[in-house]
């Protein structure tokens, strides 16, 4: 027994190894929660590389190690873009598991990182697409399903650090992740009557295999040395001394999910180590 037994989640951008989401699906699984493991699944077009998504035979992979915990879990492929693919995931989580009770959108593109002036089009609206977009999908598919249970949920959104401040060649991400902020202010009023939460994780920088990308691309824009030069600097700067971890966030996750935060929503919590204090 947990926090969240009887409950389900959807965790959206989960199907990668070492990534937020498995993380956040892994601590809400071990409190209880049956888990549906969604992703992109294949590349779509130029915005979702390969090397950057979460693959149908990793999101699998992921939900079987669940399952050899004893954990109820299901995958469903979903492109956050399209608000028929959002929808049909809510209803998968009710059809699969009996209710839908969380909802965690995960997704996003943080690989897009160009100079200003070299923004294109298509860059910008694939990653507000996805980020800010899908966000709002996944808040509104998973509102209808709340609504109709009458049970109330939670839906959380994972910012960034983002959200709260502005960084080079990250326009569309900052952009979006700033959306978030709004998104869920005004969410949270509208969903209050129905017993809904919403509200937004910013964790600063943590390493995963996106978190890696982003270290060597700006390694090579802020002329470290190396790497571990650029990763001791970032430490530095942090009143905790280290970059952030996967299990931060999801920490932070489950007690936004939990009883316990029954009293807090359109909140934007920050988990930086102290790096980011509004």
């Amino acid at each position: 027994m947990g926090r969240f037994s009887g409950q389900t989640a959807v965790i959206t951008g989960s199907g990668r190894r070492k990534g937020l989401g498995e993380a956040i699906a892994l601590k809400l699984a071990g409190e209880g929660a049956a888990i549906v493991i969604s992703d992109i699944g294949a590349t779509r077009d130029a915005a979702t590389p390969e090397a950057m998504i979460g693959a149908t035979d990793e999101m699998e992979a992921i939900a079987a190690d669940l399952r050899a915990l004893g954990v109820a879990a299901s995958t469903c492929a979903c492109d956050v873009r399209d608000p028929a693919q959002v929808q049909a995931l809510a209803n998968h989580a009710v059809n699969m598991h009996g209710s839908l009770d969380i909802w965690v959108n995960n997704a996003g593109i943080g690989y897009i990182m160009k100079p200003l002036l070299e923004v294109s089009p298509e860059d910008w609206n694939a990653v507000i697409g996805v980020n800010l977009t899908g966000a709002f999908f996944g808040l509104q598919a998973a509102a209808r399903v709340m609504a109709r249970q009458g049970t109330g949920g939670r839906i959380i959104n994972i910012a960034s650090q983002a959200a709260k401040s502005g960084f080079p060649h990250a326009q569309a991400y900052t952009s979006s992740k700033h959306g978030l902020v709004g998104l869920a202010r005004s969410a949270a009023i509208e969903l209050r009557p129905l017993g809904i939460t919403v509200n937004n994780v910013c964790p600063n920088h943590v390493t995963t295999g996106l978190g890696a990308w982003q270290n060597e691309y700006f390694a090579k824009v802020t002329g470290a040395d190396s790497v571990d030069d650029y990763l001791k600097k970032m430490a530095a700067r942090i009143p905790m001394q280290r970059p952030g971890l996967p299990e931060d966030t999801a920490n932070a996750v489950a007690f936004l999910c939990s009883q316990e935060a029954a009293y807090i929503t359109a909140e934007s919590l920050n988990v930086s180590g102290g790096e980011e204090p509004h």
